[in-house]
C-alpha cells in the first residue's frame, strides 16, 4: 500500500494551487472579467486569485487554497498520489531534521457591526422574508461583519460555542459574489436554524441562504431543524461514480439528536444535487427520507425565492399603476 510520511504531507500544502496551475496547467488557466481573478477554461464556474490562491467552484460549492486540494478536490486525484507528487516536484521540499509542529488555525468570528441593515437589505431583495431573517439574527446564527458588511452564517457546537461561520458578500459585481467559511471552521458544526419546539425532522441544504430561502417559501414554519451541509461533493457527471462519504455535518447533528426520525432532502435540482440526494437515500435509509428538491430544473431554493420576490413586486407594481390610474 502506498505511504507517505507526515513530513511529505506538510510539503505538498506548502505549495498554493495558483502556484501549480501555473507552473503545471497553465493553459487551463483562463482571465475572468474580475480583477486579480482567474478561471479555469474547462470548468468556467471555478474561480481562482491570482494573490491569494483561494479558490471556489460555485456548481461543487467547495473551496481552498493549496494545491493539495485542488488536486484532490478538483482533479480527482488520489490524497497519497497527490502527496508525493507535490512533495517530489515542489523544489522548496527539504525533510526536516525533526518534525514541525503544525499550529492550529484558531477559530475567530468576524467582528460584528451594531446593526444588521445591509445584510437584511441584501437578503430580502433575494427573496427572503423578514421573519425568517430576524428569527435567525434572534437566536445568534446570523449577524454582519465589518468592514465589509457580509452576511454571517454562523454554526455551534454542543457547547453553544461557535465554531463556524460561512461569509457571502452582499455586493455582487458582474453577478460574481463573495465566498467563504471562516479559517479554523469545522465543519461538522454547519448552520443550522433550530425549530421553536421540538421536532423529529431535519431538512438538509447545500447552502445556508438555501435554507432560509425555503424556510420563506413555506411560509415561515419554525417547525423543523434546518441544517446547511456546508456544500456537497459529487463527481462530474458522466464521469465514474466515486464512494460517498456521509457529511459531517448531518452525522454530527443525529449523533447530537437521536429523536430525529425524518430526514428531507433539500438538495439542488442539478447534477450533484441530484447524485447527493440519491446517495444520502441510501446512506440514511433507516430514518424517513422526504425527497424535496427545487421543482425547476437546476435550481436551488435560493433562486426560487429569488424568482418569487421578482415576480411579487411585479405585481405590486401593476396593483399601484392600476391604482393611481382610477383615481
Amino acid at each position: 500500500m502506498a505511504w507517505v510520511s507526515k513530513e511529505q504531507i506538510e510539503a505538498a500544502r506548502e505549495m498554493s494551487a495558483i502556484e501549480y496551475l501555473r507552473r503545471y496547467e497553465a493553459k487551463r488557466l483562463k482571465k475572468s472579467s474580475a480583477r486579480n481573478e482567474w478561471e479555469l477554461a474547462d470548468h468556467d464556474s471555478f474561480k481562482i486569485n491570482g494573490i491569494t490562491s483561494a479558490w471556489h467552484w460555485k456548481s461543487r460549492d467547495i473551496g481552498g487554497y493549496s494545491a493539495l486540494n485542488f488536486l484532490t478536490k478538483v482533479n480527482g486525484m488520489d490524497f497519497v498520489e497527490a502527496v508525493a507528487f507535490l512533495s517530489g516536484q515542489n523544489p522548496s521540499y527539504l525533510p526536516p531534521v525533526q518534525p514541525k509542529e503544525q499550529q492550529p488555525i484558531v477559530f475567530e468570528l468576524p467582528p460584528k457591526a451594531q446593526t444588521c441593515d445591509k445584510t437584511r437589505h441584501y437578503l430580502k431583495n433575494r427573496g427572503i422574508s423578514d421573519t425568517a431573517i430576524t428569527y435567525c439574527v434572534q437566536k445568534g446564527i446570523l449577524y454582519e461583519s465589518l468592514p465589509y458588511h457580509n452576511a454571517v452564517f454562523v454554526g455551534y457546537d454542543e457547547k453553544k460555542q461557535p465554531k463556524y461561520a460561512f461569509l457571502r458578500g452582499i455586493y455582487d459585481q458582474n453577478g460574481k459574489s463573495f465566498k467563504m467559511e471562516q479559517r479554523g471552521s469545522e465543519k461538522s458544526c454547519s448552520f443550522l436554524i433550530p425549530p421553536k419546539k421540538d421536532s423529529a425532522r431535519v431538512a438538509v441544504y447545500e447552502a445556508a441562504i438555501d435554507a432560509l430561502a425555503h424556510m420563506t417559501l413555506e411560509g415561515d414554519p419554525m417547525d423543523k431543524y434546518r441544517l446547511s451541509l456546508g456544500g456537497i461533493s459529487a463527481p462530474k457527471e458522466g464521469s465514474v461514480h466515486r464512494s460517498y462519504k456521509k457529511p459531517s455535518a448531518l452525522e454530527r447533528f443525529l449523533t447530537n439528536h437521536p429523536e430525529i426520525t425524518e430526514i428531507e432532502i433539500c438538495t439542488d435540482n442539478d447534477f450533484a444535487g441530484r447524485w447527493a440526494c440519491e446517495q444520502l437515500k441510501k446512506a440514511y435509509a433507516a430514518y424517513k427520507i422526504i425527497e424535496n428538491l427545487p421543482q425547476a430544473e437546476g435550481a436551488d431554493y435560493g433562486d426560487l425565492a429569488a424568482a418569487a420576490a421578482k415576480t411579487n413586486r411585479i405585481r405590486e407594481n401593476r396593483t399601484k399603476r392600476k391604482t393611481h390610474e382610477g383615481r
